[in-house]
């Protein structure tokens, strides 16, 4: 009961989450749209923001639609042969998921954590621990979004004191470590679903059908 509290909760989070960056699109293109048209105006900062809202949306989203099974699947060969393969080749499927989202946190990590003044790893696949000497980039900024006034902290933790002028880089880039450890989790949650039996797939080619009888038995059961 804990645990499936806890799954809600997560996906509750997740869900909001996904739908605050939507809204913020909608809003900011909306705005510029009017400056522009109405007012001979422009919003400077509004098409790169938007751009980077764009990218936390589809980096978030992914490891959301990993948990859900959304993800587009062909299961022609898997509906052919036995239950006990139709398990081995997701569990198969799975593992090279797993080892595919580690290779891209590994590689979101070091694209990351030099602006925000951190070590990268070392080795090329697997880390083999984190970089002795490099060389921080905390003062990289965006090119056009302005520094909020509650963000000024950040000066004195990654650019040495000095003034932002925009936001720093490491804000937006965080998404991708971050985005990739959720798409890890997730991909190790389907793994145990499957070694567990709960499910024999990481996606399936006919959930609009399943989710038509599932319709169908709820109106059954009201009836």
């Amino acid at each position: 009961m804990h645990r499936h509290a806890s799954e809600s909760f997560m996906d509750r989070i997740e869900e909001t989450l996904i739908a605050v960056l939507l809204g913020l699109m909608t809003a900011i293109t909306f705005a510029n749209v009017v400056a522009r048209y109405l007012f001979n105006s422009n919003i400077l900062w509004a098409l790169e923001l938007t751009v980077f809202l764009f990218g936390w949306l589809v980096l978030l989203g992914a490891s959301y639609a990993v948990k859900k099974g959304s993800h587009l699947g062909v299961d022609a060969i898997i509906n052919m042969v036995s239950e006990p393969a139709r398990r081995l080749l997701a569990l198969i499927a799975a593992a090279i998921c797993i080892t595919y989202a580690f290779l891209l946190l590994k590689g979101g990590w070091d694209y990351w954590a030099n602006f925000a003044n951190l070590p990268g790893t070392e080795g090329r696949w697997f880390p083999l621990g984190f970089e002795d000497k490099f060389r921080g980039k905390g003062w990289y900024e965006v090119n056009d979004i302005p520094m909020p006034e509650v963000l000024r902290w950040m000066e004195g933790a990654f650019n040495e004191g000095e003034e932002y002028e925009k936001i720093p880089r490491l804000i937006p880039y965080a998404v991708m470590p971050l985005s990739m450890a959720l798409l890890l989790y997730r991909f190790c949650q389907a793994f145990w679903q499957v070694w567990t039996g709960r499910i024999d797939r990481l996606v399936a080619s006919h959930e609009v059908e399943d989710e038509l009888e599932e319709v169908r038995e709820q109106l059954g059961e009201q009836n």
